[in-house]
């Protein structure tokens, strides 16, 4: 889908902060809010925009949900169906998270969350590397996040002034 200069504007605007309000993105971009509103629609019915979502520090939360990995997946691609099908049949699994196709040594890159890392690791000896095309697989557990989607996760600014007494 070709977008308009103002639907890549408003894309660009909710991409930032999806809790604004209409009336505002309206006037960010120029438009009264009838044609926003349409705009926005028209953006969802294609499903430009797929869902709003809200990202989490859980580091500041006690009930931490789990650990997260990145799993780089090395797989035989299938004739006539390329990468697709294996990306289709991981996907499915409700421990992952995200999938992309790769370039480099590795043909995918899976995002997968668990309760431990011992639950993370049976989901790669079990299911994951037990998949036909799979060839190999190598983990990366997250240890903590410092940037994601733009947004930096750190403390408040520290005052980093070196202290001097007289």
């Amino acid at each position: 889908m070709k977008l308009t200069q103002k639907e890549r504007e408003i894309v660009e605007i909710l991409e930032m902060n999806a809790r604004i309000a209409a009336e505002d993105v309206a006037k960010m971009v120029g438009l009264s809010l009838e044609e926003t509103q349409q705009a926005i629609q028209k953006l969802e019915d294609n499903k430009v925009i797929i869902r709003y979502i809200s990202l989490v520090d859980w580091t500041k939360v006690e009930e931490h949900p789990g650990v997260r990995a990145m799993i780089d997946v090395k797989v035989a691609p299938k004739r006539g169906v390329g990468f697709d099908e294996i990306a289709e049949r991981i996907y499915r699994f409700d421990e992952v998270n995200s999938v992309y196709l790769m370039s480099g040594t590795y043909d995918l890159s899976v995002i997968v969350e668990g309760k431990s890392m011992n639950e993370v690791a049976n989901f790669v000896s079990k299911k994951l590397s037990t998949l036909d095309s799979v060839l190999s697989t190598t983990t990366h557990f997250i240890l903590k996040k410092y940037k994601h989607d733009g947004i930096i996760f750190e403390p408040e600014n520290k005052d980093k002034r070196i202290v001097v007494s007289p």
